[in-house]
């Protein structure tokens, strides 16, 4: 099924970016996406750091289609529980992924592009602030890109038209609770 038009015109693509310590930067991009879609805007979501567990969004977002698209291009989170791979594979992953979202935002296919746990792969190393600085520049007048993560390089930030950062005030977490579904994942 072909998506219908755009009910509205892009005047200008922001770069919008969810960063900070806190939960919500994720929740806050899908927040935007399901705006967009009520517009008739497609999305673009890339994961690139999540990639082995399941999480809800994973499901949610194909009641989106054919508005939105989700690709998990991470091979999971680095270092922590179950993860045996070794950095450079996770490090490969993220390159090509940027590769992919290059092409993808130049394709003329999407109205936003998420760019979920980007600011994750610059903590680890595996990108750069230089990498997503010339991300920017190469976008499109008409795409909004939003980019979430942890950590986020201070020359993105300066780039950005919007700058949301998230702050832990109190966490279940700190009481013993574990993460639960449809609340964390």
């Amino acid at each position: 099924m072909q998506p219908d038009p755009p009910k509205i015109q892009i005047r200008k693509g922001l770069v919008v970016c969810y960063t900070g310590d806190g939960k919500g930067k994720t929740t806050a991009a899908l927040g935007l996406c399901v705006r967009a879609t009520g517009y008739n805007l497609r999305t673009l979501i890339w994961q690139f750091i999540k990639g082995s567990w399941h999480y809800g969004e994973l499901d949610g977002i194909k009641r989106l289609e054919p508005y939105v698209e989700l690709r998990q291009k991470g091979e999971g989170f680095v270092g922590i529980v179950d993860d045996k791979k070794p950095r450079e594979v996770h490090r490969q992953a993220a390159l090509e992924a940027l590769d992919e979202v290059k092409v993808e935002i130049a394709s003329g296919n999407w109205h936003v592009v998420i760019l979920d746990e980007i600011f994750v792969g610059c903590q680890l190393g595996f990108l750069t602030a230089h990498d997503l600085i010339a991300l920017i520049a190469q976008k499109p007048a008409n795409v909004h890109l939003v980019m979430t993560g942890r950590g986020a390089p201070q020359e993105v930030l300066d780039a950005a038209d919007l700058v949301t950062e998230m702050r832990e005030i109190k966490h279940p977490y700190q009481k013993g609770e574990l993460a639960q579904k449809g609340i964390d994942y």
